[in-house]
């Protein structure tokens, strides 16, 4: 498209978190590219966003299903030939026993989509970003990841001891921090979001923090300004520890 329009791309986007992420990122005059598994939840989630204003469409992506993943590259190689913001939104929480009785193929499955997802669908959209002026990757990660305030024993999420959750997530932390480096040349930021602990469909409605205040901080790494920082893991008041 002739357009300047910013492009982004969120994963799982047809609800919750993702949702709120895809309607702000409208509302800053952002072109919204919805990723879902379902394709009627994707259009009626893109049907929305329109509906108030936005500028949505809808991208069939299963973040575990590699054909779709690169299908849904080469949809928005031809559609758009960029894309200058990648949101890899889209986790599982599956329920955990203690970590001591938590067992290999429950922690797979985990990673299947926590990391191993993110990894498919950032290298098969990274071409596209390449050719932005400035390309933006937000990983949603979690304060449960830190391994610092998990050594802390004031912490006050410290009781959630979720094997295969927490650590897919501070394995994506490591990926952030490999990821901002090896692409820093290429002027594409990449950091790491902890939205909070929100009332979605993951944690069963069972915060009092909605949807959209947990979205505020992955919008704004998504439309970070050049001299923005990379390689971090930021929540609501600033950076969070490793």
């Amino acid at each position: 498209m002739s357009d300047n329009k910013k492009i982004a791309l969120v994963t799982g986007g047809n609800q919750g978190i993702g949702f709120e992420i895809c309607r702000q990122l409208g509302q800053a005059g952002v072109r919204v590219l919805v990723g879902a598994r379902n394709p009627e939840r994707g259009a009626e989630a893109a049907r929305l966003l329109n509906a108030e204003g936005g500028d949505a469409a809808s991208v069939r992506m299963d973040v575990t299903d590699a054909e779709q993943v690169t299908a849904a590259a080469e949809d928005v190689a031809r559609s758009y030939g960029r894309l200058d913001i990648l949101v890899n939104n889209a986790g599982v929480l599956l329920p955990e026993s203690r970590p001591s009785e938590s067992g290999a193929e429950l922690v797979r499955q985990v990673y299947e989509t926590n990391v191993f997802g993110v990894v498919r669908v950032t290298q098969a959209m990274l071409p596209l970003l390449r050719k932005s002026a400035g390309g933006r990757i937000v990983n949603m990660s979690s304060s449960l990841a830190s391994l610092r305030l998990h050594g802390d024993p004031t912490f006050e999420l410290g009781t959630f001891l979720m094997l295969g959750y927490n650590s897919s997530k501070t394995a994506l932390n490591a990926l952030t921090v490999m990821w901002a480096k090896d692409l820093a040349e290429a002027g594409i930021k990449v950091n790491a979001a902890d939205p909070g602990y929100c009332a979605t469909a993951m944690t069963g409605y069972a915060s009092p923090r909605f949807a959209a205040e947990g979205a505020r901080t992955p919008v704004r790494l998504s439309l970070l300004p050049d001299d923005g920082p990379s390689g971090g893991l930021f929540g609501d008041n600033g950076p969070i520890p490793w």
